[in-house]
């Protein structure tokens, strides 16, 4: 995986087809499902406005990129809402649609479905910064 946006949406959707395929056989993954959801919702919403507030910062500072920014920060929009449409087809697929929807969930078994929870957790900001914390 390069680390790019579709392949974190790839690897996100064959996680949630994991969850979905094995509630039969394990109930709290149906809230594990719902919380990655909420929880992937909640980060894009975070990085959107982290991303625009740095930007205001900087355009505070420097003002002469406006329009510069002003793109970028449509960019960012763009990103954030392609990412929440993402998920909100998701939300709103009927567990009976999942079936014809599925994109390799055959391949990924219990060891993939936790090094995908591991690589997704590595991309979070405090696993990212948890050097920094440890060497303070």
């Amino acid at each position: 995986v390069s680390g790019g946006e579709d392949e974190i949406q790839q690897l996100q959707k064959a996680l949630l087809d994991y969850l979905e395929e094995n509630t039969e056989t394990d109930a709290s993954l149906v809230f594990s499902r719902k919380f990655y959801i909420a929880q992937w919702f909640r980060d894009t919403t975070m990085e959107t406005e982290k991303a625009i507030k740095s930007q205001k910062d900087e355009d505070s500072s420097e003002g002469t990129h406006h329009a510069k920014d002003v793109e970028t920060t449509g960019q960012i929009m763009h990103r954030a809402e392609s990412r929440k449409m993402f998920l909100r087809s998701i939300i709103k697929t009927a567990p009976y649609q999942f079936s014809t929807l599925k994109m390799n969930s055959d391949t990924v078994d219990y060891e993939d479905a936790c090094l995908i929870v591991r690589y997704l957790a590595s991309m979070r900001p405090f696993a990212q910064s948890f050097d920094i914390y440890l060497t303070q």
